[in-house]
């Protein structure tokens, strides 16, 4: 039984890479809650830099502050190989950037991960490859897919195809844009199976993942075209988190119409880019343009993020629940 069902997964994942338009819906993976109902989880992004620009730096610290809080898993929010992605399944960079990096024995767990801009830029397609799991069998990634934990559960979604400038500006890089196009019906499908999983959602908390911004104040700023086309679907069916990279940064936004609220965790790797846009500061609850990672702990009725550098600070922690919403 145990094996027909990893067969199906098996079949499933090779059927969401080959036609991932003409799928009806989200590929949904479980991963079990702890004995008293609860998670924690690391959430890093951008930092696929074998180690360099403080990479082992923020790797050590998470191996830490990991084995404290007991995680059951890490959360990447995508540009997992720098600069230009992956060259293919062999290409040394996933050993050298992850395998080799995140060696701490809380780290290994699963890495639930989605793509980065950059990652589009090499070999899409070798990181969706089953053949990097058995590398590593840390490795899961697709293109948008659902992580439920039944406590919470993770809406997984690949932001890098909403963005016009990748389709538009002068081709400075190349993209790989295989199984995307035509990529008005891409999108259209992954609204409304995103759209669709919230709905059916029957879940404590809904969290949804995507590599770029939303809001943010960072170098890269909010992105016109994910304000537009998702943000309505997340306020619509109720979203407590969105949790995203792309800005080299640590933040904590929230929102002034809904509970919604925007946390950037950006800073694995390369970041001090010493500027940040004007923000409402009834919006803005933290940030910090330097390295480091988030972690949360989530139970059936409270959850708690924390921010953390490379030197293991605490630089921001904060709160809520389905009652109350509050700083600690």
């Amino acid at each position: 039984m145990a094996t027909m069902k990893k067969l199906n997964n098996f079949i499933s994942f090779i059927l969401l890479l080959l036609f991932p338009v003409a799928m009806a819906e989200l590929h949904r993976l479980e991963h079990p809650v702890n004995i008293d109902g609860s998670i924690s989880l690391l959430v890093v992004g951008d930092w696929g830099r074998r180690g360099t620009f403080n990479q082992s730096q923020v790797a050590q610290q998470m191996g830490i502050i990991g084995e404290k809080l007991n995680i059951d898993f890490v959360v990447s929010t995508g540009d997992n190989f720098y600069d230009d992605g992956l060259t293919g399944v062999d290409d040394p960079a996933f050993e050298e950037s992850f395998t080799n990096v995140y060696t701490a024995q809380s780290l290994q767990k699963n890495w639930y991960n989605v793509l980065g801009n950059h990652d589009y830029r090499g070999d899409a397609l070798a990181q969706l490859s089953p053949i990097l799991k058995q590398k590593d069998n840390r490795w899961i990634c697709m293109r948008s897919y659902i992580v439920d934990t039944d406590v919470a559960e993770f809406f997984f979604v690949d932001t890098t195809p909403f963005q016009d400038m990748y389709f538009t500006t002068p081709k400075d890089h190349t993209y790989d844009w295989r199984n995307v196009m035509p990529r008005k019906d891409y999108l259209s499908q992954v609204l409304k199976d995103l759209d669709s999983a919230l709905r059916e959602s029957s879940a404590k908390w809904k969290i949804v993942v995507g590599h770029h911004t939303i809001k943010s104040a960072g170098h890269h700023g909010s992105s016109e075209e994910l304000g537009v086309h998702l943000l309505p679907i997340l306020q619509a069916n109720n979203v407590d988190f969105y949790l995203n990279g792309h800005d080299h940064c640590l933040e904590h936004i929230s929102s002034s119409d809904s509970p919604l609220q925007f946390l950037t965790s950006g800073g694995g790797s390369k970041s001090w880019r010493g500027d940040m846009n004007w923000w409402n500061p009834k919006e803005m609850k933290f940030y910090y343009d330097g390295q480091g990672f988030m972690a949360m702990q989530i139970t059936q009725t409270q959850v708690w993020i924390q921010f953390f550098d490379i030197f293991g600070n605490i630089l921001h922690k904060w709160s809520a629940s389905k009652d109350l919403v509050s700083n600690i």
